[in-house]
């Protein structure tokens, strides 16, 4: 098995409001935003965002900002005429809202090339993916990507999905339900949100949402419950950790992103899940007051090492 780790998903151009009118333009999207933070921590992994990019000058520059960060692509396929999505966000004090124009992006293309993208998913440590990932691709594509995942599965890789739940990206809440429970299926590590599960699936407590996510067969569960305490699953030794209290957030965009991208670099350094979760929260922390989705490497590795 190689010392590799795969993101599946998509990686935007985000645009960022600063002062009056003026934007920031970078690159983000929520397991790119992952990938980014074990990237930071994880630098002696190989890790490869998989996804499916333009020809576009903006494409071409996307793929070689990963590439200046170490991040390669794989065998993601390059589509002619097809361009990135784009999300601009507006911010309220530290709390957001976006904008996005994604509809005919590249990355709903990924699953395009299925020998591609199961050569692309081959001897891997760890295979991470989200909802969202589901959200963009259609019914026969997100079943060529499970199967992926689940061939990459039973030949020893570990797979960690966060259902990540966006009900504009869904026709209806009963679809939405139906493709996350199929992710649910081939994950051996779930990294849920409290207030997404309690949305779609009526979960009254992080505890109920837990039980909900063992009896599906996932031996591993960490629900992240914004400033409150996350709650956690290991083979159902359930315990929680308690979040770190920032008074003055200053963007809390990518949060949830970093810290899955924490948790997942600290047990893959074989730390503890209380452990890992403690270091989680501290990278969460830490990219809440900085501005954008994506904190530099060594805000992150500070907060980490701490």
């Amino acid at each position: 098995m190689v010392d590799g780790i795969a993101a599946i998903g998509e990686c935007m151009i985000e645009l960022s409001g600063q002062t009056g009118r003026t934007w920031r333009m970078g690159y983000a999207g929520d397991t790119f935003n992952t990938l980014w933070t074990i990237r930071a921590l994880s630098p002696s992994h190989h890790v490869d965002y998989v996804s499916a990019f333009g020809d576009d000058p903006f494409s071409q520059e996307q793929i070689a900002f990963l590439r200046e960060h170490d991040i390669g692509i794989a065998r993601s396929p390059i589509v002619p005429g097809a361009r990135p999505g784009l999300y601009a966000i507006k911010l309220d004090g530290a709390e957001r809202s976006f904008t996005y124009w994604r509809s005919d992006a590249a990355a709903r293309q990924l699953a395009s090339d299925p020998t591609s993208l199961a050569k692309s998913l081959e001897e891997r440590t760890l295979i991470y993916f989200s909802g969202i990932t589901l959200a963009i691709l259609d019914t026969v594509s997100r079943r060529t990507l499970l199967q992926a995942i689940a061939a990459a599965r039973a030949h020893g890789c570990h797979i960690a999905f966060d259902p990540n739940y966006r009900p504009r990206l869904w026709p209806d809440a009963a679809a939405a339900r139906a493709a996350i429970d199929e992710g649910l299926k081939v994950a051996d590590l779930a990294l849920p949100t409290f207030s997404d599960e309690q949305e779609l699936y009526g979960d009254a407590t992080p505890a109920a949402t837990a039980q909900r996510l063992e009896r599906a067969g996932v031996a591993e569960i960490v629900i992240k419950n914004g400033e409150r305490e996350a709650l956690i699953s290991h083979y159902e030794n359930i315990f929680t950790v308690p979040a770190l209290h920032v008074a003055t957030p200053i963007d809390t965009t990518g949060a949830g992103d970093a810290f899955n991208g924490g948790y997942l670099s600290a047990r893959l350094l074989g730390q503890s899940p209380k452990e890992a979760a403690r270091r989680a929260h501290r990278v969460a922390a830490a990219v809440v007051q900085v501005r954008g989705a994506l904190a530099p490497f060594d805000i992150l590795r500070l907060a980490f090492e701490l």
